[in-house]
């Protein structure tokens, strides 16, 4: 028998890529939630605080052409004008940038609070103490 690994679905590979790119590009509280089987909508919530404008803009330019890798294009992306919350919708994956305040009031963690959070590994190094 010859055993194969399994690759890593690719709305997974993706959600996981633009978690790691929000965090790399110094987003905060970067959560990447397990959506199959709850939402009939998409697969997996990426959900970050960004720290400006502009920041979150240049985030989701970079998460848009890191999709294009994986055969995914955005739905609509009219929602970068917006300064408060950026959403990115790929279908199977989608991304919503929040400045705080509108992270906190719409709370999305608490809405789909019965989905799983997936690990992903960050890439950034932590300052030492």
């Amino acid at each position: 028998m010859v055993r194969r690994k399994l690759k890593m679905q690719p709305a997974r590979a993706l959600a996981i890529e633009a978690a790691r790119l929000a965090e790399e590009r110094h987003a905060t509280d970067v959560v990447v939630l397990d959506l199959r089987g709850i939402s009939p909508v998409t697969d997996y919530f990426v959900i970050f605080t960004g720290t400006s404008d502009r920041q979150m803009g240049s985030v989701a330019e970079e998460i848009m052409g890191k999709a294009r890798l994986y055969g995914y294009r955005p739905m609509d992306t009219a929602s970068l004008k917006s300064s408060r919350w950026v959403l990115l919708d790929f279908v199977d994956v989608v991304v919503h940038a929040f400045d705080q305040v509108h992270r906190k009031f719409y709370d999305l963690e608490l809405i789909w609070g019965d989905s799983p959070r997936v690990r992903w590994k960050s890439t950034r190094k932590k300052a030492k103490s």
